[in-house]
């Protein structure tokens, strides 16, 4: 045990991990040169055009006699508790920074979480290859973060592969080797991913923090009682390696006898049902979702095939939860929470991707805590969920605690740009050339273009990164849309009454450009209860009935074109506005400015 080394790699998106990753499974000879390949742990088509990490990996290397466990891990805010779980499975970490962009704010968000795991950090300064690149004002910022010397920090080019052997070696030197409390000798694994395959069950990727795990033992997960069978247990190099058993201090792989994620969630405890540990692993939380939308067929006969493709996504991703959704103009689809847009994404792209679907996805909402007046108090994931207006009390707002990372010279804008959103700016810390803004805010209202603005607005080198922080009472309202009168459920929201104006002129007007002009005129209303607050019209097409006409009497012209009017009034009576899918995602959609 004292020659594994267990770490992970941190760093903001984008700033080169599993680039690294690559590098260091090629010096360690884990990848043939022929089998090597760009982002190597990413193997989702997904992974490999949007060039991220979506699903962490582990890896097994061997190098100068060590044994290298190596996780990478996602660096988006929306799979933080992903990432929060790896740490927990390590003893050390890199710390990967970007030599051009420098430290940003998931970089500080992981730092901190590993901070609490105690682990050791190795700082990593990558793309020093770059035109742009800065290492050494980096270097000092990380320093400045860290406390550590500036010798410490190590300077790398992942692509072309300089300076990569010394991370090896200071993993070896500077992660210390797993320990094992002696008391509680009962075997106890910590599950920090798991998925679903087809041909063989639930997988789960385990640390060893006590005892051992053998093939054809029982199971217990001791957070969600589940009993299973190790089916097969080893380890990951470039491809699964079967193992007599797992020991402690190792990461490797238990194939089981369960049929979904849900039952062995990340963060829970596997220890065996004949001999169970103690107590299990601190840590444990259910991942929340933060955002719900509505998905729903583009055809009403595919929405068995969308039941089906949603539960089997569910079987590897037990972070993705669904209900049933009625709606009279789009009909039968799923209400489903997401962690947050970029999830909601890869979600519907994948619906389109591997299970061939075409869905119309609402706009996406926030949950909301509503007291009702009888003193009941529930949590509703859209508008249409809120019901009469009369029996609710107190609508609750959620709110998140953040931090933006920007240089000195964009604090100004971001103060402006979070005071648009109703968002309360906090302290200012200051690290070397940067300053780390922290703040608290509604989040229905960084849901939509903040991040994008955030970044325009800061010349690409902001960041952003936040966490739940709660139910707020605020002056809400029930904003409501009808479409030639009638009114359409799926694109009700909630907002602050001092925005529900604006933002309900905002919808209207993006709506008018979406929807096809009809035979008559098509009122646009936005309006709180029985309360008109904004209005639009589309024009209805005009048929010129009297170019048939060569001449004679007047009157002749007056009857055709009295017969259309009749016609056009009883249209809009019994007329029915059939929405396009783009209606239903009108606040995802820039304005053109």
């Amino acid at each position: 045990m004292e020659r594994i080394r267990n770490f992970c790699i941190i760093a903001h998106i984008d700033h080169g991990k599993s680039t690294l990753a690559d590098r260091l499974l090629e010096l360690t000879g884990t990848v043939e040169a022929r089998e090597m390949k760009k982002q190597l742990l990413d193997t989702m088509d997904l992974e490999q055009e949007k060039g991220i990490t979506i699903k962490l990996t582990p890896v097994r290397m061997t190098y100068a006699g060590y044994q290298f466990n190596l996780i990478d891990t996602p660096g988006h805010v929306d799979f933080s508790y992903e990432v929060s779980r790896s740490l927990a499975a390590c003893e050390g970490a890199l710390v990967v920074v970007d030599a051009s962009q420098g430290v940003q704010a998931q970089t500080l968000a992981n730092i901190q979480l590993a901070k609490e795991n105690g682990l050791t950090l190795i700082p990593v300064v990558n793309k020093i290859d770059l035109p742009a690149a800065r290492p050494e004002e980096v270097a000092a910022q990380i320093v400045a973060l860290l406390g550590c010397d500036l010798s410490d920090v190590l300077k790398v080019s992942a692509k072309t592969g300089e300076g990569v052997e010394a991370v090896l070696e200071a993993v070896a030197a500077r992660i210390p080797a797993p320990r094992i409390s002696d008391n509680d000798p009962a075997a106890k694994a910590l599950i920090f991913d798991s998925y679903y395959d087809d041909y063989r069950g639930v997988i789960l990727y385990v640390r060893l923090i006590g005892g051992r795990i053998k093939t054809g033992e029982s199971l217990l997960m001791m957070a969600s009682g589940a009993a299973a069978i190790a089916l097969e247990v080893g380890y990951l190099s470039s491809k699964m390696v079967k193992a007599a058993e797992l020991t402690p201090g190792e990461i490797g792989y238990v194939v089981t006898n369960l049929k979904t994620t849900t039952e062995a969630r990340v963060g829970d405890t596997v220890t065996l049902k004949d001999s169970p540990a103690k107590s299990a692993l601190p840590g444990y939380r259910p991942a929340k979702t933060y955002i719900y939308a509505g998905l729903f067929p583009s055809d009403s006969s595919l929405y068995p095939n969308l039941k089906k493709s949603l539960e089997k996504l569910s079987l590897s991703d037990s972070t993705l939860a669904f209900e049933i959704e009625n709606s009279p103009i789009l009909g039968h689809g799923f209400r489903c929470g997401f962690l947050g847009l970029l999830h909601l994404d890869i979600i519907t792209e994948r619906l389109r991707r591997e299970y061939d679907l075409e869905i119309i996805v609402s706009n996406p909402s926030a949950p909301y805590e509503i007291l009702g007046t009888d003193g009941s108090v529930r949590v509703i994931k859209s508008a249409a969920d809120l019901g009469d207006i009369q029996k609710v009390a107190e609508i609750r707002e959620p709110f998140v605690e953040g931090e933006i990372v920007c240089p000195q010279a964009y604090v100004g804008p971001m103060i402006q740009l979070l005071t648009q959103v109703r968002g309360l700016p906090g302290d200012i810390d200051y690290v070397d050339s940067l300053a780390v803004l922290k703040f608290e805010a509604p989040l229905p209202n960084l849901l939509t273009d903040f991040y994008d603005q955030l970044k325009s607005q800061t010349s690409g080198y902001g960041s952003l990164n936040y966490d739940f922080a709660g139910f707020r009472t605020e002056d809400l309202v029930r904003v409501d849309f009808l479409v030639a009168y009638e009114a359409v459920g799926a694109l009700s929201l909630i907002c602050h009454r001092k925005e529900a104006h604006s933002l309900g002129l905002e919808v209207i007007n993006k709506l008018k450009k979406i929807i096809p002009r009809q035979q008559f005129k098509v009122a646009l209303q936005a309006a709180i209860g029985g309360k008109i607050i904004a209005r639009a019209d589309i024009a209805g097409f005009r048929k010129d009935v009297t170019a048939k006409l060569y001449g004679g009497d007047a009157t002749r012209r007056k009857k055709l074109l009295e017969q259309q009017k009749k016609g056009k009034a009883r249209l809009k009576k019994v007329g029915k506005v059939e929405l396009p899918p783009g209606a239903f995602t009108v606040l995802l959609q820039k304005d053109s400015r």
